[in-house]
């Protein structure tokens, strides 16, 4: 007689345990580690993954499993492995890990999906025609493959950090890498920062590669399509996965390469539970696997950089660009002394008006950079300085010049706009600032010969609209393309030969501080997709701080100086990279209960903290409310994530805040709340 079976069981649900279950003699040879369940849970019956199967249970009253949705597992060990140190490094449970490794198509318990039949859901393939002819590496491209080689023969776990500038020729040392994977019949992930960068990349790799052995994972494929390329990439048909940073729970069976392209960018970091940062993720699936990862950037993070100059991570430099091509002349515009209309306000300088009409003359192509979407970014009375505020959160709300609406960015509240002033009933109220479409709508009244894209996650809405804006911009059908910082990230169109930045303040004045590194690195990354072709390029900035170190340096293209400069500062005030930051934000819609719980969490934390963790709070948050929500802050800064977060668990296990009292926890956060 056999003996008894129990599995262990974790739920999606924001719990730290495991539940045991007992195993009917009828399942015993149906269970197994990464198969999914049906589970009895408080008074229902919900999904649960088996991440463990024993002989024996200290639990007396034990519930036992409904029933084995799975025939075969559907988590591999490594992924497995891999969510269990999400959820220890990332303060999460380990359901909610594992669910968010989980294809869509398998959520909620789905066996079978509806295969859609014909068409391609990658348009931009329809007419290419197969692989290209391999390019000559330049002597620096040469160097740094072969140091990236060694590991891959060895099949050895290594991180490489990649500094290349803008238009080095990065993708050539990633296609050598994945050239080399695919010879030792491994499998490699590609990753970039947004869905905009995917019809490049994708074009790029299908030309290198074909396509054939090319998946693409992201959010905007249907599930019958998201469900065929998990199939291929399990099969091992598709070797190659392209996609942002879901696509780090691939199911991959023999990874042997990441490759992170843009790897400073701040889309890598997951803002719901689990909330987990794609870098170190994408390095901790690498060691499971003993793969290569590449970390490849024109601007570094300060992390990278600094885990770069302790040894932590081989750095390997590109320090020019390919075919000899100059770096693009910068030109900074001082908007203080630019001279303003009575009738609108500036947002072209004459210097880029000048330039801009140069340009169009040449039959040149031109991008003009603003990281912020909207037509204007506050509405105000100017009799009783009154700002329309969104009332679920504590922001302006922004004027849609399309939809005639206000809308809130936070939570998409939106309402019509007016002409009065609901606080004195003033009959001209005013839209003040500038966003993307008032740049769109000035551009169209100084240029009306010119064809005018946008690209922002406004005009990006339609499933292949991203498709279709880069086909258009890369074809010469739009000549000047307006966007927010999608813009910034590796479009590479050889006949752009000018860029302009609206505003360099709209980043460096945030409340936030990565602001530097962030202005930096946008003006330096849109900066270099102009003269990416054999006509030199030109970059314009307006700034209305010019003598600010970011500014300054992106002038230059000088990372290291700005390295140098910003480290300092980081060191000073112990922030990343010397320290780990943890954010716990409180929330409720009651504020009195909202702060009283804030502080009795902050008393437990103290109580217990052995020194090993600098603590700072409760105050309110810089989004002070959020979604009707009151929103409050306690920070903590660490040495070591997984020591600070055994602090935090001794706590939550003795404080318990009210039912009507919210709390999130957020590692390595890139903002302070």
């Amino acid at each position: 007689m056999s003996a008894d079976k129990y599995v262990q069981v974790v739920v999606n649900l924001p719990l730290k345990s495991e539940f045991d279950y007992f195993v009917p003699r009828s399942l015993h040879s149906k269970v197994d580690l990464g198969k999914r369940v049906w589970v009895p849970f408080r008074n229902r019956t919900i999904v649960g993954y088996i991440v463990g199967i024993t002989e024996k249970s200290r639990i007396k009253k034990i519930k036992e499993i409904k029933s084995v949705i799975d025939d075969t597992p559907i988590i591999s060990p490594e992924i497995l492995e891999l969510t269990r140190w999400i959820s220890e490094y990332y303060f999460c449970s380990r359901g909610e890990a594992i669910e968010a490794a989980l294809a869509s198509p398998f959520k909620k318990g789905k066996t079978q999906v509806r295969v859609r039949a014909g068409g391609s859901p990658y348009p931009v393939l329809e007419n290419l025609s197969g692989k290209t002819k391999d390019n000559i590496l330049t002597a620096h491209q040469d160097k740094a493959l072969n140091e990236i080689s060694e590991h891959l023969n060895r099949e050895e776990f290594g991180v490489f950090l990649l500094h290349g500038i803008t238009a080095s020729g990065k993708t050539e040392v990633y296609f050598g890498a994945i050239e080399q994977t695919l010879a030792k019949n491994r499998q490699a992930i590609v990753f970039v920062p947004e869905i905009a960068l995917t019809p490049q990349t994708l074009e790029r790799f299908t030309e290198k590669f074909g396509k054939d052995l090319i998946a693409l994972i992201h959010s905007r494929l249907s599930k019958s399509e998201k469900f065929v390329e998990w199939q291929r990439i399990k099969s091992e048909q598709a070797k190659i996965v392209i996609g942002p940073r879901s696509a780090i729970f691939a199911p991959v069976k023999h990874l042997g390469l990441i490759v992170v392209d843009e790897e400073h960018e701040n889309t890598y970091k997951q803002e719901d539970a689990p909330r987990y940062h794609l870098v170190n993720t994408a390095i901790k699936r690498a060691e499971i696997s003993n793969a290569v990862v590449i970390l490849g950037s024109a601007t570094p993070s300060l992390e990278s950089m600094y885990s770069a100059k302790q040894k932590d991570f081989v750095f390997i430099e590109l320090p020019e660009r390919i075919e000899g091509r100059d770096l693009p002349q910068v030109q900074v515009v001082d908007m203080r002394y630019q001279r303003r209309s009575a009738k609108r306000p500036l947002i072209l300088s004459k210097v880029l008006e000048d330039n801009i009409a140069q340009c169009l003359k040449n039959k040149e192509q031109v991008i003009l950079f603003l990281n912020r979407r909207g037509f204007s970014t506050f509405v105000q009375c100017p009799k009783c300085g009154y700002v329309e505020k969104c009332p679920k959160c504590n922001v302006a709300v922004v004027y849609h010049f399309d939809r005639q609406q206000l809308v809130c960015h936070h939570c998409s509240y939106h309402t019509q706009a007016g002409q009065v002033c609901p606080e004195c009933s003033a009959g001209y109220i005013r839209y003040l600032g500038t966003g993307t479409q008032k740049v769109e709508s000035e551009l169209y009244r100084l240029f009306p010969q010119a064809c005018i894209g946008r690209m922002d996650s406004d005009a990006l809405k339609e499933k292949n609209a991203h498709f279709e804006i880069f086909d258009d911009f890369k074809s010469g059908k739009i000549d000047i393309l307006v966007g927010t910082q999608m813009l910034a990230k590796g479009l590479d169109i050889p006949n752009v030969t000018l860029v302009g930045v609206i505003s360099a303040d709209v980043t460096l004045n945030l409340p936030d501080f990565r602001a530097s590194e962030r202005t930096f690195s946008l003006l330096t990354q849109v900066a270099g997709r102009a003269g990416r072709g054999k006509t030199p390029g030109r970059v314009i900035i307006q700034t209305y701080t010019p003598e600010h170190y970011a500014i300054k340096c992106a002038l230059n293209h000088d990372y290291n100086d700005f390295y140098k400069q910003e480290i300092v500062f980081r060191k000073q005030l112990k922030l990343p990279p010397y320290t780990h930051l943890i954010n716990i934000i409180l929330r409720s819609k009651n504020k009195e209960m909202l702060i009283n719980n804030s502080h009795k969490l902050f008393d437990i934390l103290s109580r217990h903290n052995k020194k090993q963790v600098i603590l700072m709070g409760p105050v309110p948050a810089p989004v002070s409310k959020l979604r009707g929500n009151f929103r409050w802050l306690i920070i903590a800064k660490c040495s070591d994530i997984l020591q600070a977060n055994k602090l935090l668990g001794r706590c939550f296990e003795q404080w318990k805040a009210h039912s009507n009292v919210k709390v999130t926890v957020d590692v390595d956060p890139r903002a302070i709340g």
